[in-house]
């Protein structure tokens, strides 16, 4: 089956799907077997890691370009929609977004943040809930950020804005609240 090949240049940003976005910092020659083979070095500054994939397995990896702007205010757009039926038990439902998460593919991380996203201050998330949302949207920001040039922090709130999600409560104030409860209740002993 021919494959149609993807051009990368270095300095390029690309995106792995299970690691997100990189820089690509070369194209170098290996001799691995006895035998020669090309492998792109991209740099994931973030996770301060350096991956080696061959050149000919580019495309097979899932190894692509940034997406463009317009495919990312799509995939924003439907992170704003209704979240999907969560009629699943959640492994299952978690090992599809976990899927999704690592497919790279900006709507299918969309659909992640869309059905995990709070719609209230007051809504609550599993701990495993937490992590699977917190990394879809790390990963859609991290490309959002690329493209519009900002920091990553400011790229997860940005799109977290576009979103409408409720801003976190200050957890810290309720732990100093609950112990000053504690220390009083001691002492009344």
């Amino acid at each position: 089956m021919p494959t149609k090949k993807v051009e990368f240049k270095s300095g390029q940003y690309i995106v792995y799907p299970t690691q997100g976005v990189g820089k690509l910092l070369r194209v170098e020659e290996q001799t691995i077997g006895g035998q020669k083979i090309k492998m792109m070095v991209i740099d994931f500054e973030r996770n301060h890691m350096t991956l080696r994939v061959p050149l000919e397995r580019a495309e097979l990896s899932g190894l692509r370009p940034l997406s463009s702007i317009k495919k990312m205010d799509e995939a924003i757009a439907s992170a704003k929609g209704k979240a999907g039926a969560k009629r699943m038990i959640w492994a299952r439902r978690a090992a599809q977004y976990e899927e999704n998460i690592n497919s790279g593919d900006p709507m299918k991380l969309a659909e992640v943040v869309r059905d995990l996203q709070r719609r209230t201050a007051s809504d609550t998330m599993t701990f495993s809930a937490r992590q699977l949302y917190l990394r879809a949207l790390e990963r859609m920001a991290q490309e959002f950020a690329v493209l519009h040039k900002m920091d990553l922090d400011a790229a997860s709130d940005k799109i977290e804005d576009i979103l409408g999600v409720p801003k976190e409560i200050d957890l810290n104030a309720v732990e100093e609240d609950e112990e000053e409860v504690d220390e009083t209740e001691d002492n009344e002993e």
